[in-house]
C-alpha cells in the first residue's frame, strides 16, 4: 500500500505531532509498505521513507496521485485540496479539538467539520472522540519504546516536569505548589519556551534555587536518561490535554505520573499513576505528599505499566491503522 502521511510539522522540528508521524511511518515501512510526508516543516535528515518539504501546487497533487491513501496526522485544509480533484481515501488522526483554545467554533473549524463527512477519522482518546460530530475509531498515541525504559534507572531525585514552559502547561501552579509542601523535594523542569524568565523570576523570589534545576529541551535518550532519574512525573496542565504521551515516555521510564484529569491525559496515565482536577492547587500537593511518603504505593502503580504500555507500541498502533486503512482500499 502507499501511504501519503501528512504532518504540518515534522523533523526537524519537536513535539507530540512530530514524534507520532514519525513512529507510524516508520512501522508502515517495517510492516512492507511505502511512505512519504508531505509537510511544512523545512530541514533535513536521514528517513527510511521519503519526505516532501513545503510542496508547491502540483508537487502535492502529484503526491496525492501516487499514493492509495491519504492519512492526515491532524486535520490540514492545507494538504487536504488535491482530493477534489483526484480521489483517494482520507484518514484522519485527530491530535486535538476542532475549536479555537477557548472552545468557540470560526469558519476553518466548521469547514474541516465539514470534511470529516468525507474521511475516516481516528481518534487519539474518548476526549476527543466525544467531541467530533462523527463517529471516529479510537486509537491512542504511540511512544518510542526503544527508547523510553526503565533500564539502569538510578533515582535519586522526586519530581520531574516535562514539556514546554507556557501557562497553559502549569509548570508555575507546580512551582506554587512546591511551597506548600512540607516536604522539600527537588524539581527539575524540562523544556523551554516564552515562559522561561517569569519562572526563573518565581524560583529566585521564593527562594526556591535549592530545590529546582532547569534543564533546558531534552529529547530522546537524552530525556529518557533524566526521566529514570526521578520517583514521579507531574503534568500540571490547566488546559484539558487531548492525550499525553509524555505520560507514556515517563512511566515507560519507571516514573509515576500525576497529572491533570481533564481531556484525555488520564487515559494516557492509566493505572499507573493519579489525577487531580486542572488548576486546583491544593489537590495537586496532596497528591504529591501522598506518593511522596508512599513508596509502597508508587510501587504499586509501577507493577501496572507493562500491561498499560502494551496498548501504545508503535507497532501495535501501526497495526490498527493498517487495518482499517486496508478495509476501506477493498
Amino acid at each position: 500500500m502507499k501511504i501519503l502521511l501528512g504532518s504540518h510539522h515534522f523533523f526537524p522540528s519537536t513535539g507530540g505531532i512530530e514524534t507520532v508521524s514519525n513512529l507510524l511511518a516508520r512501522e508502515f515501512v517495517a510492516q512492507g509498505h511505502e511512505v512519504r510526508v508531505v509537510t511544512q516543516t523545512a530541514g533535513n535528515g536521514d528517513f527510511p521513507f521519503v519526505i516532501i518539504r513545503r510542496p508547491g501546487i502540483f508537487e502535492l497533487l502529484r503526491q496525492v496521485r501516487w499514493c492509495d491513501v491519504f492519512l492526515q496526522n491532524n486535520i490540514s485544509l492545507r494538504t487536504a485540496w488535491p482530493l477534489l480533484f483526484v480521489h483517494r481515501p482520507l484518514f484522519i488522526a485527530h491530535q486535538t479539538w476542532i475549536t479555537n483554545p477557548d472552545g468557540s467554533v470560526g469558519w476553518q473549524h466548521r469547514l474541516k467539520r465539514f470534511v470529516l463527512r468525507h474521511a475516516t477519522s481516528f481518534a487519539i482518546s474518548g476526549a476527543i472522540a466525544e467531541s467530533l460530530p462523527l463517529p471516529s475509531i479510537r486509537v491512542g498515541n504511540p511512544y518510542d519504546d526503544k527508547i523510553f525504559n526503565a533500564t539502569a534507572a538510578n533515582r535519586t531525585r522526586e519530581l520531574i516536569f516535562v514539556g514546554r514552559l507556557v501557562s497553559d502547561k502549569g509548570a508555575g501552579l507546580l512551582l506554587d505548589v512546591l511551597k506548600l509542601l512540607e516536604r522539600k523535594p527537588r524539581l527539575t523542569i524540562v523544556g523551554d519556551g516564552p515562559e522561561r524568565a517569569a519562572l526563573d523570576k518565581e524560583v529566585a523570589d521564593s527562594q526556591l534555587q535549592s530545590q529546582v534545576e532547569f534543564a533546558g529541551s531534552r529529547h530522546g535518550t537524552s530525556l529518557a536518561e533524566l526521566l529514570r532519574q526521578h520517583e514521579i512525573l507531574v503534568v500540571p496542565s490547566l488546559w484539558k490535554e487531548p492525550f499525553g504521551i509524555v505520560a507514556l515516555e515517563g512511566i515507560a521510564c519507571g516514573c509515576v505520573v500525576i497529572g491533570s484529569a481533564g481531556g484525555g491525559l488520564a487515559e494516557a496515565i492509566g493505572p499507573c499513576g493519579v489525577t487531580f482536577p486542572n488548576g486546583n492547587a491544593q489537590a495537586l500537593r496532596d497528591a504529591i505528599a501522598r506518593l511522596l511518603d508512599d513508596p509502597a504505593e508508587r510501587d504499586r502503580l509501577r507493577q501496572n505499566a507493562p500491561s498499560h504500555l502494551a496498548r501504545f507500541g508503535p507497532r501495535r498502533i501501526a497495526a490498527r491503522y493498517l487495518e482499517t486503512m486496508t478495509k476501506v482500499l477493498r
